[in-house]
């Protein structure tokens, strides 16, 4: 049985929550976060301390309130630092562009492919190989992210494609001609 729904947050200097009906507000020196948590979990703030607690003790319930403090706790941390992927293209001519707000891929097929950037995250290109995604949401850097992925994912017996920085990719042994 998970325990995560009741640690408690606590909230760093210049974060302030607020909750008006279901819809949880996190503001932060990186910017504002809203998101709507389920009625059957109760929240409140204490001298920078916020806590969850669940109405009843069924499952679903128990499920909601890991993940509602899970939730809350990466606004936070969103508000507070940010959320960065970094990816890494592997492979012979394999190449990114940032150009206004389009991400421009160069990955083995006949043309480029162009992805435009969502409004409320930050891409970098800092060389031909590697792409920086950053925000204050969790969810979206790392929706974008696997969506970049997406365009050309590793395969397994080169390691070609996109890739993120620390993955590791279980190579296949191939043919051996014996």
């Amino acid at each position: 049985m998970s325990r995560i729904g009741y640690k408690e947050i606590d909230l760093p200097a210049g974060v302030e929550i607020s909750q008006e009906g279901n819809v949880v507000t996190v503001k932060g020196p990186k910017g504002t976060l809203s998101r709507e948590i389920s009625p059957l979990i109760t929240m409140s703030v204490e001298d920078n301390v916020v806590k969850f607690n669940r109405s009843r003790e069924d499952n679903k319930v128990r499920a909601l309130h890991g993940t509602t403090r899970a939730n809350v706790n990466n606004m936070v941390e969103g508000v507070v630092n940010g959320f960065k992927k970094t990816l890494k293209l592997v492979g012979v001519g394999y190449r990114a562009q940032f150009k206004g707000d389009k991400l421009i891929l160069t990955v083995g097929y006949s043309n480029p492919v162009e992805m435009v950037k969502p409004a409320e995250l930050e891409i970098a290109v800092p060389d031909n190989t590697t792409i920086e995604i950053s925000g204050t949401d969790k969810q979206k850097v790392g929706d974008f992210a696997a969506e970049v992925r997406a365009v050309r994912s590793p395969e397994p017996y080169k390691g070609k494609g996109i890739r993120y920085e620390n993955e590791h990719i279980v190579r296949k042994e191939g043919k051996t001609g014996k």
